[in-house]
């Protein structure tokens, strides 16, 4: 221990032999290594071949490779075909619902459930999410299948099977047939953004997507398809309304046209509600205790089936029904490369949205399961889920939460599960499918808003929201507005600006907390958050609560000076005010005792309250050249009254930045910028002498 620990709060300085002596870390020498170098490096890392790497990148790529050949049967094969089979079962009604989100016919929701089913299975490294149809990603396709078909002048009730497209290809297809063509080109480019995201490494970009966001988002798209699904229950043949206030829109369209309601749709409608909601909530209740979730909507499927059939709902009552389903599969189609330009920014929102729903959900799964999903091989997998799929005729995928529940639930274990569910969504599309001919289509409207209920209930969670965190309440509030009230693209949007400008916000709120010492221990806590600290006579310690960069270095200034009670800049104009009128009492009294007192020069207004003033740059994660600037001009105004500027506890990037920016030099022997601690800080502050001879007669 060095004199100046010796050193009490209070006494004088001593000596210069009695300085306190800061500990001084040897610092590590680095060897940069040159850019051309270093690229060199990693290109040959990447791009060398040998079979070890090859059979490496190939289990990478196709995660299946790696657990299939370990796959326990005796212990996973039971719990993976009940809950591929029970989720195939639920999948199938739902997959034929959610066509109508999509603006398509019902066999290609069945299509893409089946093609994503067995993609995943080989790509994913997540061994319990469901990948499949999911609401808000229909939606958003259905608005851009909507917008190109009234774009290409088709028109909702369009018999013609020859129609020519004006600025496009002649196209000798109705209106279904071009509606899977925008949806299957959508969804395609959309994959290709995903991949390309997965090539760059750019996984990272879901964190940018908050739970508040996603969920905010999420809420306000579910009014958007809940608005969407009302003409379907009550039968009004209504066209999708495109453009900002589409929610408000439709609802006025659907106030004007009530008289026109089908009352054999509305009749329908209201009875499976009463069926399906009290069901889902039984289902919900006794989870535990059910090994499998009862599927009261396969049920409902049927009896409605069975119900408009016999009752010949479409030929008396003029009921909407799904239409002819065809069996097998269509032979594959390239999409049309003149519809990408513009529908590229769609499936950028769409691209972005389905990877962070597909990540988020396989890391929470895989953090309650013990296990490690990799973000970018989900970025490759949700890619070519929608790649291979828009081929043959499907539109976008993602993971769907409410399918992973249930396979979690009924005993997955493995992405077997998911090619069990394929068999069954291959069975319904061989031979089933065409037996839901008189299917009507409020049934399918039914089923999609008794599914919206749990991002609904989000609403009741809006106190406990608000209480626990104003600023995540608000990002959700507003995304969920902007979603249903404007447009989704623009929620979404709006949504992360909201969060970027909070993060901001929150730098440009930050602080330099006056910090007092505890009289037991060596510990410098905050003034204002703890009872029983000191303050130290003659030094000064403050904390600045955020990084400091060129956004806010001159908030971080103006909060220290206004915080520490000294301005500097203040105090040098209030001097030179003081030296003019010394100048003019020169001129008007010379020779006087007054003017021979003030010649020395000595004219601080307020002399400062400590010679030694202390940051701690613990929370200052980082800084930037103009940060480093700002630290440069506080050292040089403080100096200037007399003050000595000390950083305790700089992270390595700090220093590294402070060193580069010219803040200090190691190799000059300037040793004040080295303390690893506020108190070793404190200390040799303490056994310092003043630098201004007005700074001592403060004390």
């Amino acid at each position: 221990m060095s004199a100046g620990d010796n050193n009490v709060a209070g006494e004088t300085p001593g000596p210069e032999g009695d300085l306190h002596v800061p500990l001084v870390l040897e610092e590590r020498s680095k060897e940069e290594e040159p850019l051309g170098a270093a690229l060199s490096r990693k290109l040959k890392k990447r791009c060398s071949c040998s079979p070890a790497r090859a059979s490496a990148l190939l289990l990478d790529f196709v995660p299946i490779l790696k657990w299939l050949p370990r796959y326990r049967v005796k212990d996973w094969l039971l719990g993976d075909v009940m809950s591929g089979v029970i989720v195939g079962i639920l999948l199938a009604p739902q997959a034929i619902a959610y066509s109508l989100l999509a603006a398509q016919d019902p066999i290609y929701g069945l299509y893409t459930s089946f093609f994503s089913c067995i993609i995943y299975a080989f790509l994913g490294t997540s061994r319990h999410i469901s990948v499949g149809i999911f609401g808000v990603l229909c939606l958003m396709v259905g608005q851009v299948v909507e917008r190109e078909l009234a774009v290409a002048g088709y028109v909702l009730d369009s018999q013609s099977n020859q129609t020519v497209l004006e600025n496009r290809t002649i196209l000798a297809c109705d209106r279904s047939c071009y509606a899977i063509i925008v949806g299957s080109t959508v969804t395609f480019t959309a994959g290709v953004f995903q991949v390309l995201m997965g090539l760059l490494q750019v996984g990272f970009v879901s964190v940018f997507l908050s739970d508040s966001l996603l969920s905010g988002f999420a809420t306000g798209a579910s009014l958007t398809i809940l608005t969407s699904q009302l003409k379907y229950l009550l039968g009004l043949k209504l066209p999708r309304v495109q453009g900002w206030g589409s929610l408000i829109k439709t609802w006025i369209g659907l106030l004007r046209s009530l008289d026109q309601t089908n009352m054999c749709d509305l009749v329908t409608s209201v009875l499976c509600l009463l069926v399906l909601v009290p069901a889902k909530e039984l289902n919900e209740r006794f989870k535990s205790k059910l090994k499998a979730p009862v599927p009261f909507e396969l049920f409902v499927v049927v009896a409605a089936t069975l119900a408009s059939h016999f009752g010949r709902f479409n030929e008396k009552y003029d009921s909407s029904v799904s239409g002819n389903i065809p069996t097998g599969f269509m032979p594959p189609q390239l999409p049309v490369w003149s519809l990408i330009p513009s529908i590229a920014v769609d499936a950028f929102s769409i691209a972005i949205i389905g990877f962070a729903i597909t990540v988020s959900l396989s890391e929470m799964f895989a953090k309650k399961h013990g296990y490690v999903v990799d973000p970018n091989q989900e970025m490759y997998a949700i890619g070519f889920c929608n790649i291979v799929p828009s081929f043959f005729r499907c539109f976008v995928t993602s993971a769907a939460l409410t399918k992973t529940l249930v396979k979690e639930s009924t005993g997955c274990q493995t992405q077997m599960s998911s090619l069990v569910t394929a068999l069954v969504l291959l069975l319904v599309l061989l031979v089933i499918a065409p037996f839901f001919y008189s299917l009507q289509k409020c049934v399918l409207a039914v089923i999609i808003l008794v599914n919206l209920r749990g991002a609904l209930r989000k609403f009741c969670d809006v106190p406990r929201m608000w209480r626990a965190n104003r600023v995540d309440a608000s990002i959700w509030l507003l995304t969920m507005a902007a979603s249903a009230l404007l447009n989704t693209e623009l929620g979404l949007l709006l949504g992360v600006l909201a969060s970027a400008f909070c993060v901001l916000g929150r730098t440009q709120r930050a602080q330099a907390l006056q910090l007092g010492q505890s009289a037991e221990r060596d510990i410098f806590k905050e003034l204002v958050a703890y009872k029983g600290l000191q303050t130290l006579p003659g030094v000064a310690v403050f904390r600045y609560e955020a990084p400091i960069y060129y956004a806010n270095q001159t908030l971080f200034k103006k909060s220290l000076y206004r915080n520490t009670g000294l301005d500097p800049v203040k105090e040098k104009a209030q001097r030179k005010r003081l030296e003019k009128a010394r100048k003019k009492q020169e001129e008007k009294r010379k020779g006087a005792e007054q003017d021979s007192q003030e010649s020395n020069g000595k004219f601080l207004p307020n002399a400062p309250p400590f010679h030694t003033l202390v940051i701690d740059c613990c929370p200052v994660l980082f800084l930037d050249t103009a940060g480093v600037g700002a630290l440069k001009e506080v050292r040089k105004d403080f100096q200037e009254m007399g003050v000595r500027l000390l950083l305790a506890q700089c992270n390595t990037s700090a220093m590294e930045s402070l060193r580069r920016g010219g803040y200090y030099d190691p190799a000059t022997g300037n040793g004040e910028i080295v303390f690893h601690t506020v108190g070793d800080a404190v200390h040799y502050g303490q056994s310092l002498p003043s630098q201004n001879g007005d700074c001592d007669t403060a004390f």
